[in-house]
């Protein structure tokens, strides 16, 4: 191996002083810098390849609230749903038998960009609202929205926590059996 001295014929640039950072060209944390809107479309695009196709019902907020129960008795719901995207993992089913009885324990994560779903529903996600994924005949409420930040590259996204909704009227209204059953009889008429 050679031990060549090599010579450069350009004179460097000053250097950046590293205390005067916020004043460098090449900041990511400037927060008037263009590519602030690059970072969230590009994570928003994202969230479209890596997650799933999700049904998002509108849930309408009304006056009534029952103070025993801690809920409104009827919920208005819009009747068709909003196709968005979102990512979420698919979980089974789980009904533990506890000392307090069967114990559902099929809570759900979804997470999606701020700025797309809000763009497509009209509104903020607020906890009442239903979700329904696209590969799944489940539905699920969401309880409680939480807001995941990367101020300096402006990403928010949304973290929506849900619980499997088992009084829907899909739920309800499926038939248990063909047959009614006669009282003193059996369920086949005999």
């Amino acid at each position: 191996m050679s031990k060549d001295n090599y010579k450069i014929n350009i004179d460097m640039p000053p250097l950046v002083d590293l205390d005067e950072m916020s004043e460098s060209e090449l900041s990511l944390f400037d927060l008037n810098n263009p590519d602030r809107a690059l970072f969230n479309l590009v994570d928003d695009e994202l969230i479209k390849l890596s997650g799933s196709k999700l049904y998002f019902y509108k849930y309408y907020q009304s006056k009534e609230y029952d103070e025993v129960y801690m809920e409104a008795p009827n919920k208005p719901i819009a009747r068709e749903g909003v196709a968005v995207f979102g990512h979420y993992e698919p979980k089974v089913l789980e009904e533990n038998l506890t000392q307090f009885g069967i114990e559902l324990t099929n809570d759900q994560l979804f997470t999606f960009n701020k700025s797309y779903i809000e763009r497509k529903i009209g509104r903020t996600i607020i906890p009442g609202d239903i979700i329904q994924p696209h590969f799944q005949n489940q539905k699920y409420e969401i309880f409680q929205v939480q807001e995941d930040s990367f101020e300096a590259y402006g990403v928010y996204h949304l973290i929506c926590s849900a619980k499997l909704l088992r009084d829907s009227r899909d739920v309800q209204n499926t038939p248990l059996t063909n047959y009614s059953e006669n009282i003193g009889g059996s369920i086949y008429g005999e």
